[in-house]
């Protein structure tokens, strides 16, 4: 039987042209034994017992999810450019860097969801250079909860880049793997 990270790699694949790629991994999401072994793999990656999870939309809440279930914690959203948190001073908001690739998107959630004695664990499917998770790890130590680090399937930062520092991040396979 195929290991979780063989069967992550099969599943994976580089889609565009020469000069634009783009990393397709919507072959995870079908692989029920990616499904079932996913979740604890990267619950794993992080030391300590979170309260809660917070994953960025689309695929880092679909990951998260599945961790927050193996975990038995609950789960936040980290929604991006949600039309509510506009208009609703309960939701904490970051704005992303005018040059992370969505062109300076915000991410938002509810301010009660998380509370200041949480453990946080973030978990998304890739990191590429760790934007969402700053902006994340920003939103959640100015509620006060605690930031027990990142979790991802893939890192594309290298080891020792302050931002993978700054997140405690950690992962199941680095992009140059790919």
């Amino acid at each position: 039987m195929a290991s979780l990270i063989d069967r992550l790699k099969v599943g994976f694949h580089w889609r565009g042209d020469g000069d634009v790629a783009f990393a397709d991994v919507t072959e995870w999401w079908r692989d029920p034994v990616v499904l079932r072994d996913l979740p604890p793999a990267v619950a794993a990656l992080v030391p300590g017992e979170p309260t809660v999870v917070i994953g960025p939309a689309s695929r880092g809440t679909l990951l998260g999810a599945l961790v927050a279930a193996h975990l038995g914690v609950g789960l936040v959203e980290l929604r991006k450019n949600d039309r509510v948190a506009e208009h609703a001073p309960e939701f904490l908001t970051h704005r992303l860097p005018e040059s992370y690739h969505e062109g300076g998107a915000r991410l938002s959630f509810r301010r009660a969801l998380i509370r200041p004695s949480d453990r946080v664990l973030c978990v998304d499917d890739w990191i590429e250079t760790g934007a969402q998770a700053l902006a994340a790890h920003s939103l959640v130590t100015s509620i006060g909860a605690a930031w027990l680090g990142t979790a991802c399937v893939v890192s594309d930062l290298p080891a020792d880049a302050p931002a993978a520092a700054a997140l405690g991040l950690r992962w199941l396979l680095h992009a140059d793997e790919l």
